[in-house]
C-alpha cells in the first residue's frame, strides 16, 4: 500500500479522518486546499465518530476524493468507530462492497471481519496492544497498521519489529482519540437527548472544552467521543520511530492552518527543519492549546517531555 509520492525512508505524511463536525462546505474547502497545497501522501476520509453526521458529508465526498486523487494523495476510506445498530452496519457493508478499488480503514472490529482477505488499513480505535494481534490483523489482510495514541515508544519498537511487512503508522499531531460512547455528550451539556441532538457539537469546531472540578482543562468532548485536551505533538519522536520501523505519521485535522502544519512536519521529516524551530511554528499555530508527548515516554499523557527532560534520561 506504500504511495509513490514520498520515499518511505523518508517517512509518509499522512492526514487522518476529520473528526468534528464541520459544514459540508468548509469541509469541502479544507480537502479542496489540502489536495492542492499540503505535503502529505494519504488522505483518509470518512465519519468516524457519528453516523448522523454523514449525510450531510455525503454529496461533496466524490467532488474531495476526485481532487485528492487528482494530486497525486492516496485516498482511503475511514470507517466509524463504534457500530452500534443494523443501519450502521449496512453501511459499512455497502462501502465493503463498493468494489476493489477502495482501500478502507476499519475503526471497529466488526469491519475487520467483513475485509478479511483483502488489504486495508486498521485505524487507531482498534486495541492493537500486543504482537498477536497485530500478528492476527496481518493475517486477515492488514497492510497497514495506525497504532492507539497511548502506546508508548517501547512498545510502538516492539511491534514495528513484528510487523512482518504491514506499514506501521502513528499519530504526530493533534488531539488524540480517547473512547467512543454510546451517549452524546454534546447533546447531554445543552440538555438534549441523543436522537434529537439538533447537531450540537457544530457549534465546536475542535471538539468542546472539558473541565475538572477545580476549573482546570482536562479533556475535549466531541459529541459521543472523548479526546485530549492537549494536541499530540511528536515532532522530535519522529526520527526515533523511524528508526524503530514506523513509516507512516498521521496529522489529525484541526480548525488551524493544516497546511502549514503539514509542512512543518514534512520539512522535519526531509531534515529541513530542527525540532525546536519546528515547536516553535506548531505553538504559533495552535496557541489555545498545550502540546503533549507523555504516552511516548511512558508518563502521564498530557505531559510534555521536552528535549531536555529527554537529555537528562
Amino acid at each position: 500500500m506504500s504511495n509513490d509520492m514520498a520515499d518511505a525512508g523518508r517517512g509518509v505524511l499522512t492526514l487522518g479522518p476529520l473528526l468534528f463536525n464541520w459544514s459540508p462546505e468548509k469541509f469541502r474547502d479544507f480537502y479542496f486546499r489540502i489536495a492542492d497545497e499540503a505535503p502529505v501522501d494519504s488522505v483518509y476520509i470518512g465519519e468516524v465518530v457519528c453516523s448522523k453526521r454523514a449525510p450531510f458529508f455525503d454529496p461533496v465526498i466524490p467532488d474531495v476524493v476526485e481532487r485528492l486523487a487528482a494530486a497525486g494523495k492516496q485516498v482511503i476510506h475511514s470507517t466509524l468507530g463504534l457500530i452500534m445498530v443494523a443501519r450502521e452496519m449496512q453501511q459499512i457493508r455497502d462501502l465493503v462492497e463498493g468494489g476493489p478499488d477502495y482501500v478502507i480503514e476499519a475503526n471497529d472490529i466488526s469491519t475487520v471481519a467483513l475485509l478479511a482477505g483483502r488489504p486495508h488499513v486498521i485505524g487507531p480505535a482498534v486495541n492493537v496492544y500486543n504482537e498477536g494481534t497485530l500478528a492476527w490483523l496481518v493475517a486477515q489482510g492488514a497492510s497497514r497498521i495506525c497504532l492507539p495514541g497511548e502506546l508508548p515508544g517501547d512498545s510502538i519498537a516492539v511491534l514495528a519489529a513484528a510487523a512482518g511487512g504491514a506499514e506501521i503508522e502513528v499519530q504526530v499531531f493533534g488531539r488524540l482519540p480517547l473512547a467512543n460512547s454510546a451517549r452524546c455528550y454534546h447533546a447531554r451539556s445543552r440538555g438534549l437527548p441523543k436522537d434529537n441532538c439538533l447537531f450540537a457539537c457544530g457549534d465546536d469546531p475542535d471538539g468542546m472544552e472539558l473541565k475538572t472540578l477545580d476549573g482546570e482543562p482536562f479533556l475535549t468532548v466531541n459529541g459521543t467521543q472523548t479526546m485530549s485536551h492537549s494536541y499530540c505533538n511528536l515532532v522530535a519522536e519522529m526520527e526515533p520511530m523511524r528508526e524503530m520501523g514506523v513509516s507512516h505519521f498521521r496529522l489529525s485535522p484541526h480548525d488551524t492552518d493544516m497546511v502549514a502544519v503539514a509542512h512543518v512536519y514534512r520539512d522535519v521529516l526531509d531534515g529541513r527543519l530542527g525540532v525546536e524551530d519546528a515547536d516553535a511554528r506548531l505553538a504559533e499555530l495552535v496557541p489555545d492549546a498545550p502540546f503533549s508527548n507523555g504516552f511516548y515516554h511512558g508518563v502521564e499523557g498530557s505531559a510534555f517531555v521536552a528535549e531536555q527532560q529527554k537529555a537528562a534520561e
